[in-house]
């Protein structure tokens, strides 16, 4: 009785299967050092790619404050330098489509043994504020026209600083009111100034960097840009993702970090093909007793294919959890908490799986053809 077609399919998948994990087992340290390559790959990509794309996410929770657009100079490489008057976003806020608009002030300075200290400056009725956690001292000593600065914890630690002590930032010193707590790394290891103060100690005066603004209903946004384009030529308004798309930086680090992991994943694909050339230069006698048992080219293409991609699959498994324990252990390091987001986006991961994939594939072409031109008479002769 003969087996029925799709069981058949089945069967012969199986043995093929079975036939690739007995011929990787056999040359287990072949196999290994081309999993290891793969594996490498992976952990790069993973992490990479992750650390630099979560150091953007939490620059974007810098500049988005809950709200849902973000106004700046037009033609500015960096933030930094974007100038945008006082005068126009209090005006901007006039407009009956925006519920609230806040301006803020960036810089970075150095202070005694801390290279860089990113400084805010805000008002005294800022969401930033509002928002943290108060571990020392009160919202009320902050104020418009005050002299004295809020530290975030991670600031404090570093600074060594407490309510009422003096700190130095740059060439200026200040007195402290607070201490708060973010989940913001990059704010948490700041300083916060009234914005008057900001101003005068960036020489800055009359100027914000930015200006988040929380619309009434997000159908005016529409009309809130167009408004704020055609009042003030020199700014732009964007909503957070168009800006998170087109700011310059943001798209040089993710840019970046795919790069370092696509050459990663390529010296992985390398390390497969040398695997699967080595394996068949290794085995053209027994590929040719495969041949002379009746097994036919393609079967023997798709043997070396499937012995590659099992090889690609153990290497994104391993490198996978890797790269778990690795992202897990610096979110857990008490220096970088904060300033990096691990959290493993599912459609990177999948990225991953698919460029495995197609690394075992492609690791495996030349081998396959090599192995499909071999003929049994002159291999059962090779020495």
């Amino acid at each position: 009785m003969r087996m029925a077609s799709p069981f058949r399919e089945i069967f012969k998948t199986m043995n093929f299967l079975k036939l690739a994990l007995l011929n990787l087992r056999r040359h287990f340290v072949r196999t290994l050092i081309g999993a290891a390559g793969i594996t490498f790959g992976v952990v790069a990509m993973l992490c990479v790619v992750t650390i630099l794309q979560g150091a953007v996410r939490m620059f974007e929770r810098i500049l988005s404050s809950d709200s849902e657009m973000i106004v700046f100079e037009k033609n500015v490489s960096d933030l930094f330098f974007s100038n945008v008057p006082l005068d126009a976003i209090d005006k901007i806020g006039e407009h009956p489509g925006i519920q609230e608009i806040e301006p803020a002030l960036f810089g970075i300075v150095s202070s005694p043994e801390n290279p860089v200290v990113t400084c805010f400056g805000i008002r005294a009725d800022s969401s930033r504020l509002s928002k943290a956690t108060w571990l020392e001292g009160s919202s009320e000593k902050f104020t418009n026209d005050g002299k004295l600065v809020v530290l975030g914890k991670r600031a404090a630690n570093f600074m060594e600083a407490g309510i009422g002590s003096i700190i130095d930032v740059g060439h200026k010193k200040f007195e402290v009111t607070g201490i708060i707590e973010t989940e913001n790394g990059f704010e948490d290891g700041g300083v916060f100034m009234p914005l008057a103060l900001c101003q005068d100690y960036f020489h800055k005066e009359g100027v914000a960097s930015v200006a988040t603004i929380k619309v009434t209903d997000k159908k005016e946004i529409a009309a809130v840009k167009d408004y704020i384009e055609e009042t003030y030529p020199n700014l732009v308004a964007l909503e957070n993702e168009e800006f998170s798309q087109s700011y310059s930086q943001f798209r040089i680090l993710k840019t970046t970090s795919w790069l370092v992991g696509g050459i990663a994943f390529l010296l992985g694909g390398l390390s497969v093909a040398n695997t699967m050339t080595l394996s068949v230069f290794g085995r053209i006698r027994e590929i040719a007793i495969l041949r002379v048992c009746g097994f036919s080219r393609g079967q023997v293409a798709r043997l070396i294919f499937g012995e590659s991609i099992l090889v690609s699959l153990f290497g994104v498994t391993i490198g996978t959890l890797i790269s778990f324990a690795v992202l897990h252990l610096l979110k857990a390091l008490p220096a970088l908490q904060g300033y990096i987001d691990t959290r493993l986006e599912p459609n990177l991961i999948l990225a991953v799986i698919a460029m495995s994939f197609i690394t075992g594939i492609g690791g495996a072409l030349y081998p396959a053809l090599y192995a499909m031109k071999i003929k049994p008479a002159d291999a059962l002769r090779f020495e």
